[in-house]
This record gives structure tokens, C-alpha cells and sequence, in this order.
């Protein structure tokens, strides 16, 4: 299982699981695009790569998932793989999917933002916790 939703009252709420913080990040964008539409629908055509910085992984999480949603937004790219790089405070991720199509990739729910609110992370576990503005 690569994440799971939470009970939340008017927003979305997941929790992604993984065997390392990387995996966690990496199935929390999966959960936020799954979120969205039909992840299960989207093929791999393109790569895209950015980076982000942040102060701490909760900084990290948040300017990632963030970046995410504007590649969406912006770009209309649906990205459902990530292979994600964390040093310091420091993310590099190269992300592949395909352009959105909304006949083919069944939207779901509009995710305006990514917030902090309730956000965790545990390394322990490895899992996090974030919650989307829908």
C-alpha cells in the first residue's frame, strides 16, 4: 500500500508509507495526484525534473508536493513516478507521467493546495502525513 486516506471533514487528508523517507515523499505526490484523477490511468511518455529547497523536511515535503500541483496546474503534466534525492536541505526529483487528458485520466477532486496543517513526518516509521485544500 502506498498511502491511504484519513478522516478529515472538509479536506483531504493521506497518509504515505514507504521503506525510506524518499519512497514516502515520492507515494504522498502519488496520493495527491490519485487525489486528483485516476493515477492508475496515467502512462509514462515524459520526464520532467526540478528541485526545491527548504529549512526541514516538513519544508521539503511541503515545497515538493507544491511544486507537483504547479506542473499540474501550470502544465498540465500528470506525474505518477518520482525518483526523489534528499540531502540537507536540498530535494532533486526527476517525475514521469504524461499530459493530462481529463477523457482519458477520470478527475476526481480539485486539490487547490498543499498545506501544513497537520503535516508529519515520521522516519521512524517511514511514513507522512499532509493534508490538501480541495
Amino acid at each position: 500500500m502506498r498511502y491511504k486516506r484519513l478522516e478529515h471533514t472538509a479536506d483531504v487528508m493521506i497518509k504515505a508509507f514507504g521503506s525510506s523517507v524518499n519512497e514516502c515523499f515520492a507515494n504522498a505526490a502519488y496520493g495527491m495526484i490519485d487525489t486528483i484523477l485516476n493515477a492508475s490511468s496515467v502512462d509514462i511518455t515524459k520526464p520532467i525534473s526540478f528541485s526545491v529547497s527548504g529549512d526541514n523536511l516538513d519544508d521539503l515535503l511541503y515545497n515538493f508536493l507544491s511544486e507537483i500541483l504547479y506542473y499540474f496546474d501550470a502544465d498540465h503534466f500528470v506525474p505518477v513516478e518520482f525518483d526523489i534525492s534528499i540531502f540537507n536541505s536540498h530535494l532533486d526529483c526527476v517525475a514521469k507521467g504524461e499530459r493530462y487528458d481529463p477523457s482519458k485520466h477520470d478527475p476526481k477532486t480539485e486539490v487547490k493546495a498543499v498545506t501544513y496543517h497537520g503535516m508529519k513526518i515520521d522516519p521512524n516509521e517511514p511514513s507522512v502525513i499532509v493534508l490538501f485544500d480541495v
